[in-house]
């Protein structure tokens, strides 16, 4: 299947656009350690099937130091050993806030007690904000079918102004 739409080259699209990666990028500078945020919106994208945010996030992980091993075991995290507390707390996050139709009561209180218990105001406030913004890039994605493998690391660093 081919893309529907390209979101980036309609005008109202991409005003649109811009502030959306403006606040992409406030959460990119916020104090919530950019492996977690990658490693959030990596998880996210591949339970929603956004193809083209699997590529981008992937990628951008990787450029940024991130290992294969721990790449490969996103989509396993709970049975892996390569992961912190503090990361396997906004990994649950990410996955109970992207699951919200399928979670009787969205986001767990233990799930919450554990962001709590490893990140602070600030970065909870980020992490919070990522998990709304990922989910809304991959409904984004999926709806226009955008396709993964053609993202090429800092691609769309000029979006934002």
């Amino acid at each position: 299947m081919e893309p529907r739409f390209n979101l980036i080259t309609n005008e109202i699209g991409a005003k649109i656009g811009k502030r959306f990666a403006n606040v992409s990028l406030m959460i990119q500078q916020s104090p919530l350690p950019r492996a977690t945020q990658e490693l959030v919106m990596l998880r996210a994208s591949q339970i929603n099937g956004c193809g083209f945010c699997v590529d981008f996030h992937t990628k951008e992980a990787a450029a940024g130091g991130e290992s294969a091993v721990r790449l490969h075991l996103v989509a396993a995290w709970r049975e892996s050993t390569v992961f912190t507390e503090a990361e396997q707390a906004a990994l649950a996050l990410a996955e109970e806030g992207t699951r919200l139709a399928d979670a009787h009561h969205g986001v767990s209180d233990e799930t919450w007690a554990q962001v709590r218990k490893h990140y602070d105001d600030d970065q909870i406030a980020a992490l919070v904000y990522l998990v709304a913004m990922i989910n809304a890039a991959n409904r984004l994605g999926v709806i226009v079918r955008n396709k993964g493998g053609s993202y090429e690391t800092g691609m769309f660093a000029g979006l934002t102004s």
